[in-house]
């Protein structure tokens, strides 16, 4: 386990997680990580090689919800077959962080992004993509993670240098203390102040719509066309899905970073800390309002509606904070409105099966 621990420790594993594990588990399985989630099945790696996978009987009926499925960047505990070129995953280890979102359309559930993340790159490009709404909930998520996020700003050639210091002044503005990192594929600039970035053994998960340019940011830091990229659309600034999976890739400097498909929804819940981090102004502003259930509309004494009326903070800022509250309470009522269902379904088939086998 020795050479395979030293190998894994280099690979993101923490000496506390090795510690919470059962030596006794060691002993039936092995140590590995999820570095490729395909649609029903895993690319796992224990340092030395990387193996098809698959998850155990007793695992999925177990599984509640998406949450207890491996993700990638999942620790899991494996059996190896056929001379290490096939493994059975057994069970996954507790995580550090975990990034998930609301699946998207009106289905409520989790779609797992990915776990045991160091660092969200949460990348937007310099043309019609930036959006500073769509920011903040990639903001959210990562700080109800625990994750610390980092802005990087791609396609800079496309701007000037003013119009570049007036976005980031914009976003700094709401988050003084948020890293922004521009730079560009294009043409030289920006991109080793990328690479300093990545620090050997951690992992980073790159965040952001189709086409801002996370699958090229990854071949130029690699070095080499090394994955597909496809071009943006001219007319709308759009790119189309080139990732169409999650994947672990482990760069030359001894950090790991995770490409993620775009994502074109992006709905959260079960967020209280996220938003609270997010828009900690704003929370704190509220705390100062004369009336305890103040719904900032209008109300004597609303320390909000002072604020915005001073230009401390803007309409836009309240109302995308006002409206992932509101479909955050939604999602998360409907999630559980959803289990209970399906608790009840489950106790009416134990009833069913229960009888049948009475009744013999």
């Amino acid at each position: 386990m020795k050479s395979i621990e030293q190998k894994l420790i280099r690979f993101g594993l923490s000496t506390d997680l090795i510690r919470s594990v059962d030596p006794k588990l060691f002993e039936q399985h092995e140590l590995a990580r999820v570095v490729v989630v395909h649609k029903d099945s895993y690319t796992i790696s224990n340092g030395e090689v990387e193996v098809l996978a698959e998850v155990v009987g007793k695992l999925m009926y177990n599984a509640s919800s998406a949450t207890d499925y491996p993700t990638v960047g999942d620790w899991v505990l494996v059996s190896f077959y056929d001379d290490t070129t096939f493994a059975i995953i057994h069970e996954v280890l507790p995580r550090t962080s975990l990034l998930k979102r609301k699946t998207a359309g009106k289905k409520i559930d989790f779609q797992l992004i990915a776990a045991n993340i160091d660092v969200a790159f949460i990348m937007q490009s310099l043309n019609e993509n930036f959006n500073i709404r769509r920011l903040e909930r990639y903001l959210v998520m990562s700080h109800e993670s625990n994750i610390k996020p980092v802005v990087l700003l791609s396609k800079s050639d496309l701007v000037s240098t003013q119009e570049l210091a007036e976005i980031i002044a914009e976003i700094q503005q709401v988050m003084p203390d948020l890293p922004v990192v521009a730079f560009s594929t294009e043409v030289a600039g920006g991109v080793d102040q990328v690479a300093r970035l990545l620090e050997p053994a951690l992992t980073y998960c790159l965040l952001g719509s189709s086409g801002v340019g996370k699958t090229t940011l990854i071949n130029t830091l690699i070095g080499a066309a090394v994955y597909e990229t496809q071009t943006t659309s001219k007319k709308e600034s759009k790119g189309r899905h080139t990732t169409t999976h999650r994947q672990l890739i482990k760069l030359a400097s001894g950090a790991m970073i995770i490409d993620t498909p775009g994502m074109r929804e992006l709905g959260n819940f079960s967020i209280e800390t996220g938003l609270d981090d997010t828009f900690s102004e704003i929370v704190s502003l509220a705390e100062q309002c004369y009336f305890n259930d103040c719904s900032h509309s209008g109300e004597k004494g609303c320390a909000i509606a002072e604020a915005i009326e001073s230009g401390e903070i803007s309409v836009e800022r309240l109302a995308g904070y006002s409206k992932m509250v509101k479909e955050a309470q939604f999602h998360e009522m409907s999630y559980l409105e959803k289990k209970k269902r399906e608790k009840q379904f489950g106790k009416m088939c134990k009833t069913v099966m229960k009888n049948k086998h009475n009744m013999r």
